[in-house]
């Protein structure tokens, strides 16, 4: 299989070395923002660098158009990840993107539609569901009888604020639209959603109004089950302590995620819970990626899937900028 890889960052370095380590992928070609950069990067790891002499035909763009790349991988920021995939499908290519398909839900949708109508794979990574985290959830879930809340928090305090395009507004997108693996997490464990409200803020860059430096989002789900969920995420300097917890409750216990620990409490007794590692998930992404093409073996997750948890990431954002309550309604 003979890929072109669009981006340079840290999950781009993470899928080069795993089609390096696969014999069925052949890295053709990277294409990246900035010359120097991507040459180091195309050194680095034995490919050819596609850079762009302007924006109006950016290296992406010269590399879908390559009719010696049969998977295109976008690894690159948010914003371009909608005109990649759909340059590349139409060019006849498979894809593989890093969540989310798109930070406008009209062009996922587009996106999806397309891809079956090409015949093409399109593959959302969405590694957390591969994690220790995630499946030690999922095979303790039974423990703690009917679930009525969840929380799910991710704060992560920087300061000084990194000036990178996670802390772009257009760049990086709405919060749960570029972290979209925190609602992803919660629609593939308890299924559809019924109504979602939302409430978000920025600390702007006094420089430059374009990026900030402490976002702070916080989100109420009601499921179809009746389940009532809480996901907070925040990243920035106006932050004080780090946190990365995940609690479920129900009538017969509890899971409590924090960090690297789990436990579940259920009366009388605390019982830890041995969890996997993270590392190693994109490897295995990509691997899943070339069994599937090769030999048609089903995937963990598929685009429908990814889109759904998009489409309740856009009710959040529409909540966010009206103070309404979003009903999740049509099916």
């Amino acid at each position: 299989m003979r890929v072109g890889l669009v981006g340079t960052g840290y999950a781009a370095k993470l899928r080069a070395e795993a089609l390096l380590q696969d014999e069925r992928s052949d890295l053709v070609a990277v294409a990246g923002n900035t010359l120097e950069r991507t040459q180091t990067f195309a050194k680095d790891y034995q490919t050819e660098a596609i850079t762009s002499l302007s924006s109006a035909n950016p290296s992406w763009q010269n590399l879908v158009e390559r009719d010696d790349i049969d998977l295109v991988v976008i690894s690159t920021i948010n914003r371009d990840h909608g005109a990649i995939a759909r340059a590349a499908l139409l060019a006849n290519k498979h894809v593989v993107v890093e969540y989310p398909l798109a930070v406008d839900l009209t062009v996922a949708e587009e996106l999806v539609a397309l891809a079956k109508a090409q015949k093409k794979l399109l593959h959302v990574e969405h590694i957390e569901l591969l994690g220790g985290l995630h499946q030690a959830l999922r095979q303790n879930l039974e423990k703690v009888g009917h679930l009525f809340y969840v929380r799910y928090s991710t704060i992560n305090p920087q300061n000084p604020a990194p000036r990178k395009w996670t802390y772009h507004h257009e760049m990086f997108g709405f919060p749960l639209i570029g972290a979209l693996s925190r609602l992803h997490r919660l629609t593939n464990l308890f299924g559809e959603v019924f109504s979602i409200n939302c409430h978000q803020r920025y600390w702007e860059t006094k420089a430059d109004s374009d990026y900030y430096q402490t976002c702070f989002c916080m989100t109420q789900i009601a499921f179809e089950s009746g389940l009532l969920a809480q996901v907070i995420y925040g990243k920035g300097e106006t932050l004080w302590q780090h946190e990365r917890k995940f609690e479920v409750h129900g009538e017969s216990g509890g899971l409590i995620f924090d960090g690297e620990t789990g436990f579940v409490i259920q009366a009388g007794e605390t019982t830890p819970i041995e969890m996997g590692t993270r590392r190693g998930l994109f490897a295995k992404d990509t691997t899943m990626v070339l069994d599937h093409l090769f030999h048609g073996t089903p995937l963990y997750v598929t685009p429908e899937e990814s889109l759904y948890t998009l489409k309740v990431a856009d009710a959040a954002k529409r909540a966010a900028e009206t103070g309404l309550t979003i009903f999740l309604t049509d099916k």
